[in-house]
């Protein structure tokens, strides 16, 4: 073969490569996203709307990324089944993070993930207006039946439900090891910011909460001052407070959250709450209901009182709690132990050692809301359980507890 010849069958293949290229390109702009190869020969995706996404949805495999384009959208209702691998996950994310924001009416998920192996990243919802319409919930994220699932860097801000106990992010279904980290929660309005949900057929289990901000969440507008958790891990503790669903809150800060009684609101058994920071908080950190839970080196400061009590077999150890009213509350209830129907539960066989209480008018209250009368405040057909909360807190440990400046060491 003469040189000439090599040269013309090289030029031959550069045209007809060229050509594929630009047909696949000219393909790509057709539908509106584009791709290019990442490493390992993974798919990086640009997309600008909803139907661009459900055009490549199909397509996604382990370690490819979707862009969302910087802008602002009205909400989408997108369904995310993918799954990608613990070393190549799929990643769904904002062309930069902060600036792509979704705002306006809510009446269905926006994004719902309902796969494994999936990351949602840097996305902002902000001025949503979360409805009940039409026999559909809305809300902003969900993880629904995910596993290894994660939702980070996302903000959610200024944000409004219209109806009473609607949370914006929900971890549903029989999910395992999903996590929500490095999110920020700001100024929302009426609403629940974080929700673990619990059936009694399904519920999620290890979900991991860590490291976000919750901050400026003024009073929630309900009758009863109900329905305004910053998070919440299961609804019903009265019937389903003994499921376990080991959820661990780590390392997040809540600043200025009065939403209601209940900053963090546990109503689940076998979950862990380590090393989160609270300051100027009208609520508590609330074991409402459940068992068996940590409770170890979380820092309050300011606010209303510090850590409130129901259930059994709780270990509350190395927090620090100043400038409240009441460090630790273990609660009177209507039945003992995780057999008996009560709507509350008596604090019994805690152990409460090691903390730091300042600069309170009681260090320790054991035996608080004795003998309240909750005649006509529950549905007793729902929840059989007498009305007098007279039963008192047993078998409590305390031990090796420091107080500063406190007028009442322990209150009985």
């Amino acid at each position: 073969m003469t040189i000439t010849k090599r040269i013309i069958d090289c030029l031959k293949k550069y045209l007809l490569t060229s050509v594929a290229l630009c047909l696949l390109t000219t393909t790509f702009a057709q539908q509106g996203w584009t791709s290019k190869k990442g490493k390992g020969g993974s798919l990086e995706y640009f997309i600008h709307n909803e139907q661009e996404f459900n055009s490549i949805k199909e397509k996604l495999k382990p370690g490819d990324h979707v862009m969302i384009a910087n802008g602002v959208y009205a909400p989408w209702s997108l369904i995310i089944n993918s799954n990608g691998t613990t070393d190549r996950p799929i990643t769904i994310q904002a062309e930069t993070t902060g600036k792509c924001v979704f705002t306006g009416d809510v009446s269905q998920p926006v994004f719902k993930l309902t796969g494994s192996y999936t990351i949602l990243r840097g996305i902002s919802f902000t001025d949503c207006n979360v409805l009940k319409a039409d026999n559909r919930t809305g809300v902003l994220v969900e993880l629904n039946n995910t596993k290894y699932c994660r939702l980070t860097e996302c903000s959610f801000s200024q944000n409004v439900v219209r109806t009473q106990f609607m949370p914006i992010v929900i971890i549903s279904g029989r999910g395992e090891y999903n996590q929500v980290d490095h999110c920020t929660f700001t100024g929302n309005v009426d609403n629940q910011e974080l929700q673990v949900k619990v059936t009694k057929e399904t519920y999620p289990v290890y979900t991991l909460i860590d490291n976000n901000l919750f901050k400026d969440k003024n009073k929630v507008s309900w009758k009863g001052t109900n329905g305004g958790e910053c998070v919440q891990i299961g609804q019903d503790p009265v019937l389903l407070g003994n499921i376990k669903t080991s959820t661990m809150v780590r390392e997040n800060r809540f600043i200025r959250c009065n939403g209601e009684p209940e900053v963090i609101s546990n109503k689940s058994s076998n979950n862990t709450y380590i090393k989160n920071y609270f300051e100027n908080c009208d609520g508590e950190l609330v074991m409402r209901g459940g068992h068996d839970c940590i409770i170890d080196s979380n820092t309050i400061k300011g606010g209303n009182s510090g850590i409130r009590v129901n259930g059994s077999g709780h270990q509350i150890t190395h927090n620090n709690v100043s400038n409240v009213k009441t460090g630790i509350r273990l609660m009177y209830g209507m039945a003992r132990g995780k057999t008996e129907i009560g709507f509350y539960i008596a604090a019994d066989d805690c152990v409460i050692k090691y903390n730091r209480i300042e600069n309170a008018i009681t260090g320790i209250f054991i035996g608080d809301s004795k003998n309240a009368d909750w005649s006509g405040k529950f549905d007793t057909i729902r929840y059989p359980s007498r009305v007098m909360q007279d039963v008192a807190p047993f078998n409590i440990i305390l031990a090796d507890n420091t107080f500063i400046n406190t007028k009442i060491n322990v209150a009985n």
